[in-house]
């Protein structure tokens, strides 16, 4: 099934060559049924990425539950996928900064289709400013969206899985510079690279419990949500694009694809992974001599010349 249309994603044009070698496939790509009688709780899972995993893992068979602050944007997400899937989509507001909050979604959660198999942890904030002008709420908001209601999340259910004996993948979506840091988005950059550690940490300690943690960190994937907080003027896109060796933008559904991937059976050896998926942007942007790029074919011939006279010297 294709599916690109309903993630409320905004499809770039590039005009880069390469791109051409890279086209995304929007298709869902495991096995049908993957995740039949399997429980999935997606935060942020109402628009962009969220949406996009749910929808994916919707249509694999599982009973999915879509939590966030916006009760009418879940409801209608909820509807939509399930007319399309045929599996039920339950929206339960949430509001992950508050740990009663957090606590009593996941009581409905249990309530009404039972304990999470799957756990995605999407939920994020974001915004572009210097951190000069960042106040102590500015970095609380973000705080606590991103690494307190992860914390809050992923505590609140791993707990109840533990009481009953019962195994789950977890996931949480990070970013790339939560691994090298960014100037500009301070608190996002320190609040994800703490969930990517805390994943880790939980890899390492919950795996006896039947738990999994694992992280997907996405390069730019073009949603409504995020670059209209991120890139407000559009002038960035193409500069973004011209560092990406693929030439364009990801999609989510190739984002969801590998979300499905690591959250089903398949990947029941997969823990405490943090998988970069950006299109080759980290290690183009991190290369010292990668913007030799530029450099032409004459320039290089001529600079051939230059390096074979300074042999010996």
């Amino acid at each position: 099934q294709f599916f690109s249309r309903r993630a409320n994603v905004l499809h770039q044009d590039s005009s880069a060559p390469q791109a051409a070698f890279f086209s995304p496939l929007q298709k869902v790509m495991l096995p049908p049924n993957t995740f039949q009688g399997k429980v999935a709780f997606i935060t942020g899972g109402g628009t962009g990425i969220g949406k996009g995993m749910t929808t994916t893992l919707s249509n694999l068979g599982a009973k999915c539950v879509i939590a966030s602050r916006k009760l009418d944007v879940l409801k209608g997400t909820a509807d939509e996928i399930s007319s399309e899937t045929g599996n039920k989509v339950h929206p339960i507001q949430c509001d992950v900064r508050d740990p009663v909050s957090v606590k009593n979604a996941v009581a409905e959660t249990i309530q009404v289709v039972g304990h999470p198999d799957v756990v995605i942890n999407n939920a994020a904030g974001n915004f572009i400013s210097p951190s000069e002008r960042l106040s102590a709420n500015a970095w609380k908001t973000i705080t606590d969206i991103v690494l307190n209601g992860t914390a809050f999340v992923t505590l609140e259910i791993g707990k109840e899985l533990i009481k009953v004996k019962k195994g789950a993948a977890f996931l949480a979506i990070t970013t790339i510079y939560a691994e090298s840091g960014s100037g500009f988005v301070l608190p996002s950059a320190s609040a994800k690279a703490g969930v990517e550690a805390m994943s880790k940490s939980l890899a390492a300690e919950w795996g006896r419990y039947g738990m999994r943690f694992n992280v997907i960190q996405p390069g730019p994937i073009k949603t409504k949500g995020a670059f209209s907080r991120l890139d407000p003027t559009g002038a960035f896109e193409k500069n973004m694009i011209e560092r990406i060796p693929c030439g364009r933008l990801g999609t989510v559904e190739e984002i969801a694809n590998l979300a499905a991937y690591f959250c089903s059976d398949y990947a029941s050896w997969v823990n405490g992974a943090v998988i970069r998926m950006d299109g080759g942007e980290y290690v183009s942007m991190a290369g010292e001599f990668n913007d030799l790029k530029r450099v032409t074919k004459e320039q290089w011939d001529m600079m051939e010349a230059m390096i074979r006279k300074t042999k010996g010297s």
